[in-house]
């Protein structure tokens, strides 16, 4: 009985985009509960119930940590609504949870391809149910690489391993238990709209002109933000950009100091990299999911533009 499970989904499914788009139609089509855990290094098991659900068309979502204070995310629609210890609750439009959920990887993998490529492995067990494996590998091996294993009848993900350059798992999300049911969970029919809070509204500001420019980057990422943030009126502002390539986030900061040195400082934290620069009076910092040597290549290849 085991083998033919495994047999059946290798002849439906012999490449990893179909798998991708069955877990892509997965997430957003399914009604389902799913318990899972995130271990990194260093650090305690982060524990999680996600529930997703869709009502008269919506999605709809709720992301709990169950460790600790607690913090909550409801999703309906377009409107994400954070409940967090120590903040007053907001909501921001956006079609996902800012979280451990990789929501690239699993809506629009296709715009990752310029970035990875996507290798179907084998077939295992995670958490009692038939697995099916996908390795993600970066083009030019500047980033990470990650393990992926679906479930093979639902097309949900099961386990998500993210490995370092010297093939060490960095960072684990593994699944617990999984449930999908015909009708959304009754959560949902808890909440009363009227009683979230209300859309905190950005607005829309111009782009903001830095006075560099990063002339390396890793294949398939880009620049998706970049501002001016003045800490303290007495102090020199820093200037900020945002890099991704849909599966990581790259923050880089640059400031100009009153004093010139030479020197760089590389530290981990968990699966996160902080990387420091001083050349001169220019300090540059990155901070992200990748290996030193990859938040170095791009500090280096910083370059002062006239503004």
């Amino acid at each position: 009985m085991l083998c033919f499970s495994f047999t059946a989904s290798a002849n439906s499914f012999n490449n990893p985009q179909a798998w991708l788009q069955k877990l892509s139609q997965a997430v957003s089509e399914r009604n389902f509960n799913v318990s899972f855990v995130v271990l990194s290094q260093n650090a305690d098991v982060e524990p999680y119930l996600w529930r997703h659900a869709v009502i008269d068309g919506v999605e709809v979502e709720h992301l709990n940590m169950l460790n600790g204070p607690g913090r909550e995310v409801v999703r309906i629609g377009d409107r994400v609504s954070y409940f967090e210890p120590y903040t007053p609750p907001y909501t921001m439009r956006s079609s996902e949870i800012n979280g451990p959920i990789p929501y690239q990887l699993m809506r629009d993998y296709e715009n990752l391809s310029s970035s990875y490529n996507f290798v179907l492995v084998g077939r295992t067990r995670i958490s009692g149910r038939a697995a099916q494996q996908i390795r993600i590998v970066s083009h030019d091996k500047s980033r990470y690489a990650y393990n992926l294993w679906l479930d093979q009848e639902s097309g949900l993900m099961l386990k998500l391993d993210t490995i370092d350059l010297n093939g060490q798992v960095v960072e684990q999300l593994q699944v617990t238990s999984m449930q999908l049911t015909e009708v959304p969970d009754d959560y949902f029919s808890r909440i009363e709209l009227s009683r979230l809070p209300k859309v905190v509204e950005l607005g829309t500001t111009a782009d903001t002109r830095l006075g560099w420019q990063i002339n390396w980057l890793p294949a398939g990422m880009r620049v998706v933000k970049q501002n001016v943030r003045q800490l303290a009126p007495n102090e020199r502002p820093i200037e900020y950009m945002m890099l991704s390539d849909g599966m990581v986030d790259i923050s880089v900061y640059l400031q100009q100091l009153p004093n010139e040195l030479n020197q760089r400082t590389a530290l981990k934290h968990q699966s996160n990299t902080l990387f420091t620069m001083q050349r001169d009076s220019l300090a540059v910092t990155v901070i992200g999911k990748l290996p030193a040597k990859t938040a170095d290549a791009i500090a280096s290849s910083i370059g002062i533009t006239p503004r």
